[in-house]
């Protein structure tokens, strides 16, 4: 059984510059993340009423203010059935945790992680509906 890649995160420091240029480039759609939570969603293919990509492979992504915390570049989230295993996983193969897991609103739990090249990948584990 495979995890699939299901999101992908831009960390900006300019916001509205960040948003501009990936809209005006790429045509996508962003639009800010429900409630008071610092996070845009860039849309990048349809999705159905579950805020889910209908088309296979289609993958929507979020942009966040980069920080101290978390990655300064680009993030592949992986869909885990559970972030707590996939963290211990990640752990036993040489990788190491970054940040979280932490739940978002209701949505799911999200951490980042270090593999075992340092490189920073996302863990998603769906909770409720997304949007």
């Amino acid at each position: 059984d495979m995890d699939r890649v299901c999101h992908f995160e831009i960390p900006y420091t300019d916001k509205s510059r960040a948003e501009k240029f990936y809209q005006d480039v790429f045509g996508w759609q962003i639009s800010p993340a429900p409630g008071d939570m610092p996070y845009s969603f860039a849309i990048t293919t349809p999705v159905d009423e579950k805020f889910q990509p209908p088309q296979a492979g289609g993958l929507n992504g979020g942009m966040y203010q980069r920080g101290e915390e978390g990655s300064q570049t680009p993030v592949v989230v992986i869909d885990a059935e559970s972030c707590e295993q996939r963290g211990a996983d990640i752990q036993k193969a040489g990788g190491s945790l970054v940040m979280g897991p932490a739940k978002v609103g209701d949505m799911g739990i999200y951490a980042q992680v270090k593999d075992c090249e340092d490189n920073i990948i996302g863990l998603w584990q769906q909770l409720g509906p997304m949007g």
